[in-house]
């Protein structure tokens, strides 16, 4: 059994055709990111802070593919996003100083490790899926704080210099929006074919996917290495701009806050709630933490809030917004999801 019967694959590869490689919201995004340095300064604020935005956008997008797209609440995400960071730096230290090399080391690093994760939890869903994601996240968690001779414990690993034409802040920005350029339409015209289309039908209901000829374990078991392999091209390009790698980037905490960044932007209802999470969570936690040290028990109560008043994040409240303009009741979620998010979260068994 293939991923999506022949039927299917012929129906939805033809509307596939209908869209668009590069759309316009993809170059008014990267034209205003492209933009973020000359202007920065001017607002009083500094150019690694766009380095980190870009970065966090790319995670978040990959992974979409998991929360969105196919209804898997992974809580251990980090744990890819660190696998990239430290095979960025083995590689680095012991066999490449080329930045594409290091980077294409951790994508691979990152998606052989979420292979060997997705054979474990693809065979379940909703709450069960995401105590076994804690659970995996934490065993490479406490492996990079006790294998000291390889990740250099809780010091992290250290001197991971840029190279020359990477020094400038300026200069490494730049790189890593080409990078979620590149990233932007791969993710655009995976979720638009037949295996975007197969996510979500799986997302609906599951149980009628593997009825009408999906390969659910193979499609849910793809879509987490794909989901790591893009948080190990993250996590390779913070390794890169912090020139080190630490293991707390693998903690509990820190995979929530990708899940919290992802739906407060609204990544169940669009391809582009990632991407405004992502700015929210890296500014928020900026200008936040230079007001208070309980920065995040702010963030937390706006995480709250969203989801109890606000489910479908940033993303669908322009939606309705936009509805309203046009005069109808409410928006037609994208991508096809009902609007809940505690049922991306918790599946049939949602509060």
């Amino acid at each position: 059994m293939s991923l999506y019967t022949p039927l299917i694959a012929q129906g939805q590869g033809a509307k596939a055709k209908g869209q668009a490689w590069v759309t316009k919201p993809m170059l008014v995004t990267l034209a205003l990111l492209a933009s973020f340095p000359l202007w920065a300064e001017h607002v009083g604020l500094y150019q690694y802070l766009g380095i980190e935005v870009a970065i966090w956008m790319l995670y978040a997008l990959g992974y979409n593919l998991l929360l969105g797209y196919t209804g898997l609440p992974a809580f251990g995400q980090g744990a890819f996003f660190g696998v990239g960071a430290y095979a960025y730096g083995l590689c680095y230290l012991h066999l490449s100083q080329s930045p594409l090399v290091c980077l294409s080391c951790g994508v691979l690093a990152s998606a052989v490790a979420a292979g060997l994760v997705g054979c474990l939890v693809a065979h379940r869903r909703g709450i069960y899926f995401a105590l076994l994601t804690i659970a995996c996240g934490q065993v490479f968690w406490f492996l990079a704080m006790k294998v000291t001779s390889v990740t250099g414990g809780e010091d992290g690993m250290l001197n991971l210099h840029r190279p020359a034409l990477l020094k400038d802040n300026v200069t490494l920005f730049y790189f890593v929006v080409a990078v979620l350029a590149v990233t932007l339409v791969l993710l655009w015209r995976l979720v638009h074919s037949p295996f975007g289309k197969a996510l979500q039908a799986i997302r609906m209901n599951e149980t009628r996917a593997r009825f009408v000829g999906y390969n659910v374990w193979l499609t849910k078991w793809a879509v987490v290495t794909l989901s790591g392999a893009f948080a190990g091209l993250s996590g390779g390009l913070m390794a890169a701009s912090q020139e080190s790698a630490y293991p707390d980037v693998m903690s509990v905490h820190s995979s929530g806050f990708i899940v919290m960044a992802t739906l407060i932007g609204g990544g169940t209802v669009s391809f582009w709630g990632p991407v405004w999470g992502a700015l929210v969570f890296v500014v928020a936690r900026d200008l936040l933490g230079a007001l208070t040290e309980t920065w995040l028990l702010w963030y937390g109560l706006l995480f709250m809030g969203v989801v109890l008043f606000q489910p479908e994040g940033i993303a669908g409240a322009f939606q309705h917004y936009r509805a309203k303009l046009a005069g109808r009741a409410r928006p037609v979620p994208a991508p096809g999801y009902r609007s809940e998010t505690m049922q991306v979260l918790f599946g049939d068994r949602a509060p």
